[in-house]
């Protein structure tokens, strides 16, 4: 049995587990989901403007399609091996996303940590009950969304993160915890890079250190991780203990939130240009009125390719007059922020908008000039929720503002192989037959 320090041993809480869900192969899985006949076959989603694969099916994974890999350049090697290749759809995602959330958070306290995966606290479970718990989240997330997850359980999220990838390995469910016998092997056989919290940058300076494994971090001096590594460092250190020093955030206001893209194609007028800032901050507002919250200022940046000859980039920002979630007062303001930065003798091939310093909308604190405004702001706020609830009921950009461009311009994202599939639309949902 591995032995757990005398100085952690008090602050561990026998009582307290963490599990981590984690959807398998999740973007790929959602595709199969309105795909039947493509179960079990190899399945490959494209990134923004079908650049690279950024998700496999378990088959691709089999047939050795590596992460990260440009598709043009194994373009016949898919033709040949009848892999099935899908640009994003990003709003099917986020859609399945928010059912499994659900469900997790119907069963246990949820954290959504990212579109896929969820830390759970396990309150007062011991370790029978936490394996039950885990066997019915898992099933009822197969049985209600079709998608499924493999579940870590540890005494610390850090620990809960490693168990998850030993759970892939396994039956889909893995505790892993100080007290088990093989514990100390497990972690020698896990990298130090694989470590939740480490990055590329501090794993090569452990590295240089002998410090190569989990095991070895976890036996480190704690005065020279923290004098190395500051603080969070440290908290990694004895997370590996199995003490939890990374407690749940129940909060949903983010700090920041972005909308960019890549473009289809390079684009050089100030117009298009206008038209994707404006989209991409339309896209913002909404966001922040369905999570009903609301910005003080925003950011603008636009850049060329970093090969061009002469490279070109820029952000500029500005703070609201009192915090906002309203698409109309924001677009003016866009236009002048784009106006400042934009050089027209630029192939442009990235734009972006990010809102920041967010917060709820019932908090924000009245002025002098908005209670003024009070009448005209009802008003918007009005006008903002009739748009949304028409775009809701019938479909992204049946209304849109003018700003956005009406064709479909070069700015657009390149998704030749997007599914038709609209998780909000019944009449793309499958059809059952007996």
């Amino acid at each position: 049995m591995s032995e757990i320090p005398e100085k952690y041993k008090n602050i561990i809480n026998p009582n307290t587990l963490w599990a981590l869900v984690d959807c398998n192969n999740f973007y790929a899985s959602c595709e199969e989901l309105f795909r039947p006949d493509l179960k079990g076959k190899p399945i490959v989603v494209l990134s923004n403007n079908d650049g690279c694969i950024v998700a496999r099916s378990q088959k691709a994974k089999e047939l050795g399609i590596p992460m990260g890999e440009p598709e043009y350049k194994i373009r016949s090697f898919l033709k040949a091996h009848n892999v099935a290749v899908f640009s994003s759809n990003y709003a099917l995602y986020g859609d399945i996303s928010a059912r499994v959330m659900q469900i997790t958070g119907e069963i246990c306290p949820c954290e959504p940590y990212s579109i896929d995966e969820a830390f759970c606290q396990l309150e007062g479970a011991l370790s029978q009950n936490s394996l039950e718990i885990a066997g019915l989240l898992r099933e009822r997330i197969q049985k209600w969304t079709g998608i499924t997850c493999s579940i870590g359980i540890a005494p610390s999220k850090t620990l809960a993160k490693l168990a998850n990838h030993l759970a892939k390995k396994g039956n889909g469910i893995y505790m892993l915890h100080p007290e088990q016998d093989n514990f100390d092997e497990i972690l020698k056989e896990i990298p130090v890079r694989e470590i939740w919290g480490i990055g590329r940058k501090q794993s090569e300076k452990l590295m240089k250190y002998s410090i190569k494994t989990a095991y070895d971090y976890k036996n480190a001096p704690e005065e020279w991780i923290q004098k190395n590594f500051t603080i969070q460092g440290l908290k990694t250190l004895r997370e590996l203990h199995g003490v939890s020093c990374i407690g749940i955030e129940f909060s949903d206001t983010p700090k920041s939130l972005i909308c960019s893209r890549s473009f289809g194609k390079r684009i050089q007028s100030f117009q298009e240009l206008l038209e994707a800032v404006s989209s991409f901050t339309v896209r913002g507002a909404e966001r922040l009125r369905h999570k009903n919250l609301a910005a003080s200022g925003m950011c603008v940046h636009i850049r060329t390719s970093p090969h061009a000859e002469t490279p070109y980039r820029n952000t500029i920002n500005t703070s609201f007059p009192y915090p906002l979630n309203d698409t109309k007062t924001m677009l003016p303001l866009v236009k002048e922020l784009l106006r400042q930065i934009y050089k027209e003798q630029y192939f442009y091939m990235k734009a972006g908008i990010m809102f920041y310093g967010i917060l709820p909308a019932n908090k924000v604190q009245k002025n002098f000039f908005s209670l003024l405004r009070e009448k005209e702001e009802q008003e918007t706020e009005q006008l903002m929720h009739a748009l949304d609830t028409i775009n809701k009921r019938y479909g992204k950009r049946t209304i849109k503002f003018g700003a956005e461009g009406i064709t479909n311009a070069a700015w657009h994202m390149k998704q030749e192989h997007k599914s038709p599939y609209d998780p909000q639309d019944f009449n793309h949902l499958p059809v059952a037959k007996l």
